[in-house]
């Protein structure tokens, strides 16, 4: 019975009870011996003095005889009793097992679909690249990606309608990335929308790597992104609208930087170092913008600069470097990339020295002086930079005039260090930020206190404001 008690102990047994009981079952599938009768009975030994007769002996070893029987069938009944317990607790362990392991079964499968399902609503392959056959259904896995909220899959038809069927009446500039029109959305608000052709495969991974990255950033230094559209084989990425276009149009196009005072070209340059800032110090992992150029830099209606074109930026990480081609834009390409493939961060402050050389001469970053030679600003200013006699007559014309030399010195000595051959000697982007901040107006996001003339109130707070308007008004 202490068997039958343990074998009906707890369903939740051990393996090792299971074979236990297995051997168990097949003992006693073995009938045991029964016990032969004595050839001759012996009668305990009684202290009592009985009178020997032949019938009485006859009948205690018929009795005897019975008692055995009795109890060797008790034995057999026990056995089977114990036998079909154990059968039916085996049984129901097992259906208990099966039970167990469908129920994990079914909580696995279910996992891995909503692990599959929630990761393809949140990451876009930028790896892979846009498949055209299901372009809609893969990019509008992006609307959740945003750490700003959403990035919307704006229906083609609004983008048409908004741009006048993409009319030249609303083009505000193009070039190899494609071309941008100015667009009306449906909640009469303004809008930049950039049209890409991705008929190729590199094109497909620029269009999706800049929608990635543009939803995840968050800067007033970075574009904002709206959202994104496409139409047989072409993208749109939508942004917000900057009035004042792009700092190559104004230091190169036909007013010359007229509109860009020196205030200005240095909250300009402090503003793109802040981008990139962000870009190298902040984002997880970094992010080299691979395209930094003045062409790339927007301005907005209070000349505040944001970094835009993304599609060739990419995570500094070995893994993803190792598989880049060269890219880039002749004039702004570091030298250990060009030559060597080398890309870190220094290479996006490479760009940036060009653009600050850019700002503070005035002249492009690649010049053509004959047909057949071309000059790089780099090559033609780093010997008259540290020049402390000659810097002040290379100066933009435009600006010439107005210049504090004290703190232009100090904007080419920045510029010296950014354009450096070495990539060691050049120095981080956040030193280049608290570099220009002293030499930037208070009001323009610096910490320079401009002393004012002594006039009235109101004279000195259109003074305060005239770094502004100067520029707005000649734009």
């Amino acid at each position: 019975m202490k068997l039958l008690h343990l074998v009906l102990v707890p369903q939740t047994v051990p393996i090792w009870f299971f074979h236990l009981c297995l051997v168990v079952v097949h003992a006693v599938q073995e009938d045991p011996p029964v016990p032969s009768p004595s050839p001759s009975l012996i009668s305990p030994i009684s202290t009592s003095m009985t009178a020997f007769s032949p019938g009485v002996e006859s009948e205690m070893g018929i009795k005897d005889h019975h008692q055995h029987d009795d109890l060797h069938r008790k034995i057999i009944l026990l056995h089977d009793d114990l036998h079909r317990k154990i059968i039916l607790l085996l049984i129901v362990a097992c259906c208990i097992l099966v039970i167990i392991l469908l129920s994990l079964c079914s909580c696995f499968i279910y996992y891995k679909k909503s692990s599959q399902k929630k990761k393809a609503t949140r990451c876009s392959d930028v790896e892979k690249g846009l498949s055209l056959a299901p372009f809609l259904g893969k990019f509008s896995s992006l609307k959740m990606v945003s750490n700003r909220g959403s990035v919307s899959l704006i229906e083609y038809k609004i983008l048409e309608k908004g741009t006048n069927n993409f009319g030249d009446d609303k083009l505000l500039g193009k070039g190899g990335f494609g071309r941008v029109y100015k667009a009306v959305m449906e909640d009469d608000s303004s809008a930049a929308v950039k049209k890409l052709d991705c008929a190729t495969d590199d094109a497909q991974r620029e269009f999706e790597n800049e929608v990635d990255l543009l939803s995840k950033f968050h800067h007033p230094n970075i574009i904002s992104i709206v959202g994104f559209s496409v139409h047989e084989e072409m993208g749109f990425i939508i942004y917000e609208l900057m009035p004042n276009g792009c700092l190559e149009d104004l230091l190169h196009g036909p007013s010359r930087g007229s509109s860009l005072n020196w205030h200005l070209r240095l909250k300009i340059a402090l503003d793109t170092a802040r981008g990139l800032e962000y870009l190298h110090e902040f984002c997880k992992p970094a992010v080299i913008h691979r395209d930094l150029k003045s062409s790339n830099i927007l301005l907005d209606a209070n000349f505040n600069a944001k970094l835009s074109d993304f599609g060739l930026a990419v995570a500094d990480s070995s893994h993803n470097k190792k598989k880049l081609k060269l890219s880039g834009t002749v004039g702004y390409v570091a030298p250990e990339y060009m030559l060597d493939g080398e890309l870190t961060d220094k290479s996006d402050v490479y760009a940036f020295g060009v653009v600050l050389l850019e700002l503070l001469l005035g002249r492009r970053p690649v010049e053509k002086l004959t047909p057949a030679h071309c000059q790089s600003i780099v090559t033609w200013a780093m010997p008259q930079l540290t020049n402390r006699a000659v810097l002040p007559t290379i100066v933009d014309p435009v600006i010439r005039d107005s210049v504090d030399e004290k703190y232009l010195f100090q904007v080419a000595a920045v510029a010296v260090l950014c354009i450096q051959p070495e990539p060691s000697y050049r120095p981080l982007i956040t030193d280049v930020v608290h570099s220009l901040v002293p030499l930037v107006p208070l009001e323009l996001g610096g910490t320079l206190r401009v002393p004012q003339p002594t006039t009235s109130r109101g004279q000195r707070q259109g003074a305060s404001k005239k770094l502004f308007l100067d520029g707005a008004a000649s734009a």
